[in-house]
């Protein structure tokens, strides 16, 4: 099937790096979101409206990830389910979710949800900075970069 980048595109602030990078490279890309939002009319680019049910774009992603793809994401149950499948996946901060630290995240978030479950007033991440965005482009590129490089 060749390299391609598949996005959970709802609340996705990196979607015009992702596109700079793409069209640079010439990789195709889809933006799977719950709702409509506008796209590049380009021929890189395709738009996949799923139902709003929960995990419906989730699972969409899950289910199409694979050693040539690069899943772009903040969902950590999703990059942990899309890491299992062999993709590269990048949050849109630009850090790599990997085998590695992915378990460790996997507990965070659910260490997080007990104490808000609980009543615990906690902070949520850090607000979007230009340094992510900077972050983000170099992650993709090197990750792109690498796949390329791959014995087909």
């Amino acid at each position: 099937m060749g390299v391609r980048i598949l996005v959970d595109g709802d609340a996705c602030p990196v979607k015009d790096e992702i596109y700079k990078v793409a069209f640079r490279r010439e990789v195709p890309v889809t933006i799977v979101s719950n709702s409509h939002f506008r796209v590049p009319p380009h021929p890189l680019i395709e738009r996949v409206v799923v139902g709003a049910g929960f995990d419906e774009a989730d699972d969409w992603i899950a289910e199409r990830a694979s050693a040539d793809a690069v899943v772009i994401t903040a969902d950590i149950l999703l990059a942990d389910r899309c890491i299992k499948a062999g993709a590269a996946v990048i949050a849109p901060n630009g850090k790599p979710f990997t085998a590695n630290s992915i378990g460790a995240a996997v507990a965070t978030r659910a260490i997080m949800a007990d104490l808000r479950a609980g009543g615990d007033v906690i902070g949520g991440p850090p607000p979007f900075a230009k340094t992510d965005r900077s972050r983000f482009l170099s992650a993709l590129d090197e990750v792109l970069a690498k796949l390329a490089r791959r014995p087909a």
